[in-house]
């Protein structure tokens, strides 16, 4: 090992020993690292320094021959002579503990790596997908499957994820809805913060925890027509009200990283903006960690048509604020002969390779290298009992009862006769979903084997019809199933002799995610027709939808008795959806996302903005905000969600109906148990800032709690109103609540039962 590495190590050992004796406070303990830094700052090259900005993708068989020729080979000699700041992809003790030594031992300063990975919802042992993580409302719970996701990754080598994603979307065609919280900025916030905090726990140098990533900065899920890298055009309100808040809670949880995102904004690429990442991350915010690129996305600003090559791309990127060019090869190969023109100061290199060192010195990289490459704890940790249990529990949270006819559910556990339907339920790799890219194929418990538990029915089952066609993938587009029906005419005599049909249909896993966009959002292929045929025949259907977005289910509303909404839910789905069908769950899942009756109103979301004309003015007249072939209103608006009992909500009460500005209303009202089941509701309270700078929307959710009630039982539920719930970014350009009236509303959706008003006064 070297010795500047080895002198560098024995300050850092002794410093943390004197750390942990004297009891340092956080402040101080910033300090020594500060400290730190700007001593290995100052022995570094500029060369060195610029390593440490260059990200490379898993480039070789590590365990294997060294590379000798082409590409893999000159990454090789970078990592060895100190230009590789960042490996991704290296995953398992075995891989990341080579690579670590090289960077390690074999360089002149001995820097390890941060290994990078996308752990968007587990690791081995797989949760939901996080849209349907969002619909259990639950930041408890999140949280939890997000430590899963970080303890079996750590065991594995990693010690950064590119994750959460809390990309804000109103757009359902757009198939990364998957991996984000929905459409609301409150909900998603908290969401992020949770998520944050299950990464990186109290303690980012404890071997249980991983640097989180908050992506994509900004405004990536307003992609224009839902297509995937597209451009994107907000104004400063949407912005600012809509798309930033939950960043701003990802700081507030301290999250070390943030990536920047594929689209534009105001013409300008997200890489190359200084707006979003000097002036408004890294200025107003304050943030102090670093800005990592997207795949390429330095690079690709010469196909956005802004720059004409990588010396200028490396120019603006660097210059804006992105600290870390992940798999572009620009900064590498251009940083140096910039700041020799004088194109870049040496003082913007120097920030971002600050900003970089002291992440890793956060995670203890410099106090022990290998920190993060146990093999035993890699055995013991990756799918633990324990892992197994949280991420059913996740499972069971996330699900959504949106249709249950005549009780049809739950169902009886003996004495019935019950047909499954459906290519999805014997499928054990798109429970999966998209995004789970160390998750081993296949590995999903299935529906059909989550409903065989219960043995005391006779469970028959049968395709219908094939899904998908050829291979099915990450990088391949997924096929879709149009023409062969010969499994129909099965499916129907099998439905006609049961009791009951459960019927599983919706997405592959492949088909929603990354580059997944979709201009139809009916059922897939031919399960429609599917559908239909086996209704003609038995009545008694249960569908469960499988899906990464919400789906156009019209005909399916308005005839299938029973719908549940249960996503991609990783490794433990068919347990999961079995314990919620008979009943030993009872579902408690809201909708983070509408559900529009036809593509033709996405994008479509709750807190719309009025406009001048909401209302029709006469009977039978045109002239107002609507379409003339389907309603304004959504199939399943954002919030909604059932349970096998009944909620009623009554006797809002505010303690005063008027506050000043440091005052709050106390808010409270009665919420009972109505029905014969005990159950969850999350009570969801809205403001309406009725007069205000800018228009404000009709709605927004400003706080929910989670109420746990034995039937006939009631509680009184109490929420406190303060001048910080009503802030918004206003027309002064700064986050402020302006006086005037308010209106308070109360229910188990958007579409709330209970309403009352207030004023902000002098």
């Amino acid at each position: 090992m070297k010795k500047i590495f080895v002198a560098v190590c024995f300050v850092l050992f002794f410093s943390k020993i004197y750390t942990q004796e004297k009891g340092l406070s956080k402040e101080e303990s910033k300090a020594e690292i500060k400290e730190k830094v700007a001593v290995l700052l100052s022995k570094m090259t500029l060369k060195e320094k610029i390593g440490q900005m260059n990200q490379y993708n898993g480039f070789w068989n590590v365990t294997g021959p060294t590379p000798t020729k082409g590409d893999a080979a000159k990454k090789y000699d970078h990592l060895k002579s100190g230009q590789v700041g960042s490996m991704l992809n290296v995953r398992g003790v075995e891989e990341v503990k080579r690579v670590q030594k090289i960077a390690v031992e074999e360089t002149r300063l001995g820097i390890p790596l941060i290994i990078g990975f996308d752990v968007i919802h587990g690791y081995k042992t797989i949760s939901p997908i996080p849209l349907a993580e969002a619909a259990s409302w639950d930041m408890d719970a999140i949280k939890k499957s997000a430590q899963v996701a970080a303890r079996e990754a750590a065991a594995s080598g990693i010690n950064w994820t590119f994750a959460p994603m809390v990309d804000i979307s109103r757009d359902a065609r757009w198939g990364r809805v998957m991996e984000g919280s929905g459409e609301d900025p409150f909900l998603g916030s908290k969401i992020a913060y949770a998520r944050v905090k299950g990464f990186q726990g109290d303690h980012l140098n404890e071997v249980t925890t991983i640097a989180a990533c908050a992506k994509h900065f900004a405004g990536y899920g307003f992609s224009e027509s839902g297509r995937d890298y597209n451009t994107v055009d907000v104004g400063t309100a949407t912005l600012h009200n809509v798309i930033f808040p939950p960043f701003k809670a990802a700081i507030d949880a301290d999250v070390k990283t943030f990536m920047n995102s594929f689209n534009e904004l105001n013409g300008i690429p997200a890489t190359g903006n200084a707006f979003l990442q000097r002036d408004v991350l890294k200025g107003k915010w304050g943030y102090k960690g670093f800005v990592v690129s997207d795949w390429g996305s330095i690079n690709e600003m010469i196909a956005h048509g802004y720059t004409k090559d990588k010396l200028r791309a490396s120019e603006i990127a660097v210059n804006a604020g992105s600290d870390m060019d992940m798999e572009s090869y620009a900064y590498v190969n251009y940083l140096e002969t910039l700041v020799a023109n004088g194109k870049v100061d040496i003082e913007k290199i120097n920030d971002a390779v600050r900003r970089i060192l002291t992440v890793k010195f956060e995670l203890g990289l410099f106090d022990n290298p290998y920190l993060y490459c146990d093999i035993e704890r890699e055995k013991e940790e990756i799918g633990s009992s324990k892992n197994i249990a949280t991420v059913l529990d996740m499972a069971k949270k996330s699900i959504v009862l949106l249709k249950n006819e005549n009780q049809l559910l739950p169902l009886n556990k003996k004495g019935q006769k019950i047909a499954v339907i459906g290519d999805l339920a014997q499928d054990k790799n798109s429970p999966l979903g998209s995004w789970r890219i160390a998750g081993e194929d296949n590995t999903a418990v299935s529906v059909l084997e989550g409903l065989k538990a219960y043995d005391q029915n006779q469970i028959s089952y049968t395709k219908g019809v094939t899904l998908t066609e050829g291979k099915t993938d990450f990088t391949l587009e997924t096929k879709i199933n149009t023409e062969n029906r010969d499994g129909i005419k099965e499916a129907v005599a099998l439905a006609a002799k049961n009791d009951i049909v459960i019927m599983v249909l919706g997405e592959n896993g492949f088909q929603s995610g990354e580059g997944r966009s979709r201009t139809n959002l009916d059922l897939p292929g031919l399960q429609q027709e599917l559908l239909e045929a086996v209704y003609s025949v038995n009545k008694n259907i249960v569908l469960v939808l499988m899906n990464g977005r919400p789906l156009t289910i019209n005909w399916a509303n308005d005839t299938i008795p029973a719908i549940v909404e249960a996503w991609h839910l990783g490794t433990q789905s068919g347990n999961a959806i079995a314990e919620v069908l008979y009943g030993d769950y009872n579902p408690s899942g809201k909708l983070p996302m509408t559900f529009p009756k036809s593509v033709g109103q996405i994008p479509i979301y709750y807190n719309y903005k009025s406009t001048g004309r909401p209302k029709i003015p006469a009977p039978n007249m045109v002239f107002w905000s609507h379409y003339i072939d389907q309603t304004n209103a959504p199939l399943y608006e954002f919030g909604y969600g059932l349970s096998y009992t009944t909620f009623k909500y009554s006797n809002l009460k505010l303690s005063k109906t008027s506050f000043k500005k440091g005052e709050k209303i106390k808010l409270s009202f009665t919420l009972k148990n109505t029905g014969k089941y005990e159950g969850k509701e999350v009570t969801q309270l809205y403001i309406q800032d009725k007069y205000a700078s800018i228009t404000r929307p009709v709605k927004e959710l400003k706080g929910f709690k989670m109420v746990s009630l034995k039937p006939g039982e009631s509680k009184e539920v109490t929420f406190f109103i303060n001048e910080e719930m009503l802030q918004f970014y206003s027309a002064n350009n700064k986050w402020e609540a302006e006086e005037g009236e308010f209106t308070v509303f109360l229910g188990g959706s958007s579409k709330t039962v209970l309403e009352d008003n207030f004023m902000l006064v002098n």
